[in-house]
């Protein structure tokens, strides 16, 4: 590759790993505890969570961004978390990878745990994590240096993958489940910057899903895109959660109700509400909640 890649690009790059099961559960990744979470009365989603939450705090030096959030996010399937400006939105979808920790002076107490492993273990390195939850950020970020292939593939490339057949098979598969491949698949020697807004978040996404994670995270993805773009993003988040938990953050209450099959409402750091998306914005429990769905405040 021609680039050279700052610690803070490889830490966004996970190593690969298997393609998700066919069901949820999943042997427990070398070196994260295989320990399954207690059952908790906490809120949750009905399915079998991918994710459970349990008691999360999270600080910034002397700001506590987070404040006891307890919950699960259920597998194969789309969670949005709403609520409005600094609530703790995306500080908690870093959380569910470990992102929070490039930021000096955070400092988190509670329990993630990933199909049953914990991913705050001692023994657990980020890495590892990373490998099996990626991101997508609210601003695209292809590589410039790099061609529209080697986006695609330089996380398997970091990782020691050489073979062409296998770079070159992975590349088109996650380009075709990014619904990209058939507008690039003529000019893949072409930069990545070379793309439209739309197109370049569909290659961060296509980046993502090359090295197969279980989850997929997506802060605020289709913010700065037009609304076309918009729509095929919430297109391919419904093909996507056949095979993966996708967990999205957004401020555009139609997205979530459009996009998501549950929805975690926050404010001021803590957890408000999680139910099914139809009954949060139809039926909500809590006043809070109704008030922000309906947009009396936020």
């Amino acid at each position: 590759m021609n680039a050279t890649m700052t610690p803070e690009d490889k830490s966004l790059l996970p190593p690969t790993v298997p393609a998700p099961a066919e069901t949820p559960s999943r042997a427990p990744t070398p070196g994260i505890s295989s320990a399954t979470s207690a059952s908790a009365a906490e809120p949750s989603s009905p399915a079998l969570p991918a994710l459970t939450v349990r008691h999360l705090s999270v600080r910034f030096g002397e700001r506590l961004a987070l404040k006891g959030v307890s919950l699960d996010i259920a597998a194969r399937a789309v969670t949005a978390i709403i609520g409005p400006s600094g609530c703790g939105k995306s500080t908690f979808l870093r959380c569910l990878n470990r992102m929070h920790e490039l930021v000096r002076g955070a400092r988190l107490n509670g329990e993630i745990r990933l199909f049953g492993d914990d991913i705050y273990a001692p023994q657990v390195d980020a890495t590892l994590v990373r490998r099996r939850v990626g991101m997508v950020f609210q601003k695209s970020n292809p590589f410039p240096t790099m061609t529209i292939a080697e986006n695609v593939t330089v996380g398997l490339r970091l990782n020691g993958i050489r073979r062409r057949a296998v770079l070159e098979e992975r590349m088109e598969k996650a380009l075709r489940m990014a619904a990209l491949w058939d507008e690039v698949k003529d000019r893949l020697d072409k930069p990545g910057m070379s793309l439209s807004g739309g197109q370049q978040q569909r290659l961060c996404i296509a980046r993502a899903l090359a090295v197969q994670p279980d989850v997929l995270l997506m802060d605020e993805p289709a913010s700065a895109l037009d609304p076309i773009a918009t729509m095929k993003i919430e297109e391919l988040i419904q093909e996507l959660k056949k095979e993966y938990t996708i967990v999205i953050v957004t401020h555009n209450m139609q997205q979530a109700a459009r996009c998501s099959d549950y929805t975690a409402f926050f404010y001021m750091g803590r957890l408000i509400e999680l139910d099914r998306t139809e009954k949060m914005f139809t039926n909500p429990g809590n006043k809070q909640t109704e008030d922000y769905v309906t947009g009396r405040f936020g």
